[in-house]
């Protein structure tokens, strides 16, 4: 393996673990604890929930493009088994961006308003996708830090 390969894939396991570590944070921690933190109503932690995975999907497309790039550039890679983890990996984003946060936002959008929501599993389906896109992580830098 060249220096080349070497730097792409240091740059990946990085940005692989910075994600894992941004999604457990938010999805699986923030998410529900802000909840609990006294003063907090549903109103307010529902429009901190909005302001903060908007910030976080930025991040995650952010990683994903550098991600890409690097493993556009890594020709080992491209043939490796792994890269329908990473094309997982985007769909998942894809998904979550352009389905799923908006009708989310939308849902958050009408309950601030006081108007009635109709049940949805949709928040259901995102969490299973966070579930899914951090085992994406786990598999592709767990493969990574075996070979370099």
């Amino acid at each position: 393996m060249n220096r080349k390969h070497t730097y792409a894939r240091s740059v990946i396991i990085a940005c692989i673990f910075i994600w894992m570590g941004f999604v457990c944070a938010i999805s699986f921690m923030e998410a529900w604890l802000k909840f609990r933190a006294q003063g907090v109503t549903l109103p307010i932690g529902l429009s901190i929930g909005q302001l903060v995975f908007r910030a976080l999907n930025k991040v995650e497309w952010t990683l994903a493009f550098v991600i890409s790039v690097c493993w556009l550039r890594d020709k080992q890679l491209l043939k490796a088994k792994l890269s329908y983890c990473v094309v997982i990996l985007l769909s998942i984003l894809i998904v979550q961006t352009f389905y799923l946060l908006p009708e989310l936002n939308a849902r958050i959008d009408l309950h601030l308003q006081n108007l009635d929501i109709p049940q949805s599993n949709l928040h259901m389906w995102y969490v299973l996708l966070e579930v899914l896109k951090v085992m994406n992580l786990i598999t592709i830098g767990a493969y990574l830090l075996n070979r370099q």
